[in-house]
């Protein structure tokens, strides 16, 4: 995060390396203990990639030019999650452009930034912290406002709008976290579905409240460990031995749901749940599945196996890396754009989302 500050953008090999190393010397200075011990190659990452650097910044355009006025990316809400707007959007989109270095107070895109941090806000339910739509958005919304957290100079958020004392990204976040718990609580199963008053849960609703979970205790944020230990409970009891993983019920489901193990690997190794006989079984099948081609929800695919191949298997990342830039360059319209059955905002920031480990910007990517 202090290396996404040092410039607008930082693609050049060589202030990549002298960005890294200052957060190296920070993170030494404090004490902190996460990532030290890693190779700095999986840390800061080697050079970018030419092909990926086009293709993000084909979409980073793309993006900021259809952004609407009022921060969001337009579309109409789906009754059951993705929808193709919503504070899952906005957050991916929040998330794409930090991704890459993009600074969020003076940079090419800082507006856009700023747009879709309000956006958020002033969506939210100030009584119960909801993000609206789902709990699928809701878990998006909080990774986005999490990772634009701390980096983003609140003095100029709501300059120049209706109302210049709005909740702060901080105050937002807490609100959300207080939803996100609150639900749980509410929940038998101990996990997450589409509204915050279900009582019943699906993995997929549950890993993306989980990672927005996960990144605002990274924050700072106050997320209570029963909350995250319920969690954790919940995928072990739907993974199967040989590491099936079930969408919703009592047990571990076959292993076609291929987006949903390596949802599972990623929830495990962030969770720092690495050693769990759980883990180590949906790995393998998830290290599996780097040639599967997905015939159903492909750009969702793509995102988790991203970040679940580089948190698990930095080689296995690699190779899949490698052909998923092919893929993704060949499947990029002219106007920078990816369509999708959700919408091309949808499938735009997923997309560079499924690249954007290459730049290794954000904490969430943290190995």
């Amino acid at each position: 995060m202090i290396a996404a500050g040092l410039s607008q953008r930082l693609p050049n090999p060589r202030w990549r390396f002298f960005a890294g190393l200052l957060v190296a010397l920070c993170f030494s200075v404090v004490g902190a203990h996460r990532g030290l011990a890693q190779d700095p190659q999986l840390r800061f990452g080697a050079r970018v990639p030419a092909d990926v650097e086009v293709i993000y910044e084909r979409g980073l355009s793309w993006l900021a030019e259809h952004q609407m006025e009022s921060g969001d990316w337009g579309g109409q809400p789906a009754s059951h999650g993705r929808g193709s707007n919503g504070a899952a959007i906005t957050g991916m989109g929040v998330m794409v452009f930090l991704a890459s270095g993009e600074d969020p107070n003076f940079g090419k895109y800082s507006q856009n930034l700023r747009a879709a941090v309000r956006s958020m806000i002033t969506a939210q339910d100030g009584a119960t912290g909801y993000l609206g739509n789902s709990m699928y958005h809701h878990g998006f919304g909080m990774l986005g406002l999490s990772e634009v957290y701390g980096v983003l100079d609140e003095d100029t958020l709501w300059v120049g709008t209706e109302n210049e004392r709005r909740r702060s990204i901080g105050e937002a976040l807490e609100l959300a976290v207080r939803c996100a718990v609150t639900a749980q609580k509410n929940n038998s199963w101990g996990g997450w579905r589409y509204s915050p008053s279900d009582n019943n849960s699906d993995t997929s609703v549950a890993g993306a409240v989980l990672m927005g979970l996960f990144a605002a205790r990274n924050a700072g944020v106050k997320v209570p460990d029963e909350c995250i230990d319920k969690a954790i409970e919940y995928f072990r009891k739907m993974t199967s031995s040989q590491g099936g993983v079930g969408y919703s019920g009592s047990s571990g489901g076959s292993t076609a749901r291929k987006n949903l193990q390596a949802i599972a690997s990623l929830v495990y190794a962030v969770g720092r749940r690495k050693d769990l006989k759980e883990s180590q079984a949906v790995f393998r099948q998830t290290a599996g599945n780097i040639q599967y081609s997905p015939t159903s929800y492909p750009f969702y695919f793509r995102y988790y196996m991203a970040q679940a191949l580089f948190q698990g298997d930095f080689a296995a990342w690699d190779k899949w890396n490698t052909q998923t830039i092919r893929q993704l360059k060949a499947m990029q319209s002219d106007d920078g754009s990816f369509p999708s059955s959700y919408g091309p905002a949808y499938g735009t920031a997923m997309s560079l989302l499924a690249l954007a480990l290459n730049y290794r910007f954000l904490p969430i990517y943290e190995r």
